[in-house]
């Protein structure tokens, strides 16, 4: 309700209090004035009119006062109102353009699975059923046999701007592996989503997965967009020869200034120095986007290929 602006109105309540005023002096001065007449009946009656009159407008602007105060109360009120509707409504306003920025990344992530799912079908890679009681040795080509899992993933600011697609993967992956004793999620600089779990497995449970999902999707750790700090960390830390061990890369682009020395280096690294046996595959998922190189993929090709793991590509 739009409140009007109040019109100056020359009879308020000051003016009612000086007409008043003065009409009573006038009246006291006339009685003042010829002490030594006598008053006639007609005198005294108009007199007794007037005392009258004057009581009658005092009363009046007494109700007249009572008017204005409960008039101003009521507009104060009404002021008070007003101010509340905006706020709501400016809440409500805030409040639809969220639902709708939900929205929008709802839409943007089932765009990205739809994507990841055609190009899974591609590569003749299927999700299996959770619930399959039975676990395959191989899909598409990616052996999942293993009973760890470790993520590795940039976190760099390339990355964060497709972090949904990112988080659609991780999942994906999750998904061709079932059921695993243990899994853990490592940035490019070997640094733990979870800090309490810094050199531990988390567990495999339904909840634990949704919580840690949870967690990735803010999570915005430092990165140098090369994944060799955290190739060491895992293979150093988790990777042991008396267990199998599956890593995964994920990334879009890679900085560092050689290729040869940091394969070398990581698939030494990754065989068990007393019997030779790989300590880890390693896989590669590398997401081609506007503004990378191709830097990352000839990295990762070579090194999957020398350490037991498969390198995929994912257009954007």
């Amino acid at each position: 309700m739009k409140l009007r602006k109040k019109e100056f109105d020359i009879f308020n309540l000051s003016f009612l209090d000086v007409i008043s005023c003065g009409f009573g002096a006038v009246i006291m001065l006339v009685l003042i004035s010829k002490p030594h007449d006598d008053v006639s009946v007609i005198g005294k009656g108009e007199v007794e009119g007037l005392l009258k009159t004057v009581i009658s407008l005092e009363n009046s602007i007494s109700d007249i006062k009572k008017t204005i105060k409960t008039q101003s109360l009521l507009a104060d009120k009404l002021s008070n109102a007003k101010r509340q509707l905006e706020i709501t409504s400016t809440q409500l306003e805030n409040n639809i353009q969220l639902q709708k920025d939900k929205k929008t990344s709802l839409v943007d992530d089932v765009e990205g699975l739809t994507l990841v799912q055609s190009t899974l079908k591609q590569a003749s890679i299927s999700t299996p059923n959770i619930t399959k009681p039975t676990r395959d040795k191989e899909v598409g080509g990616i052996p999942v046999d293993s009973d760890y899992v470790i993520f590795i993933v940039d976190t760099s600011g390339s990355m964060q701007r497709i972090w949904g697609r990112v988080s659609t993967e991780i999942i994906n992956v999750l998904n061709i592996h079932p059921k695993v004793k243990g899994f853990q999620i490592l940035n490019d600089m070997g640094i733990p989503i979870i800090s309490g779990y810094d050199g531990k497995w988390i567990p495999d449970t339904s909840g634990r997965r949704a919580s840690v999902i949870k967690i990735f999707g803010s999570w915005a750790a430092v990165s140098n967009s090369s994944p060799v700090e955290g190739l060491e960390t895992a293979l150093k830390k988790y990777a042991k020869p008396n267990i199998s061990t599956s890593i995964y890369v994920f990334g879009d682009d890679y900085t560092g200034s050689s290729y040869d020395p940091v394969i070398d280096k990581i698939t030494r690294q990754n065989n068990f120095a007393r019997s030779g046996k790989r300590l880890a595959k390693i896989h590669g998922v590398g997401f081609i986007s506007v503004g990378t190189t191709d830097r990352f993929g000839i990295l990762m090709r070579e090194l999957t290929k020398q350490n037991g793991g498969t390198f995929l590509a994912l257009p954007l």
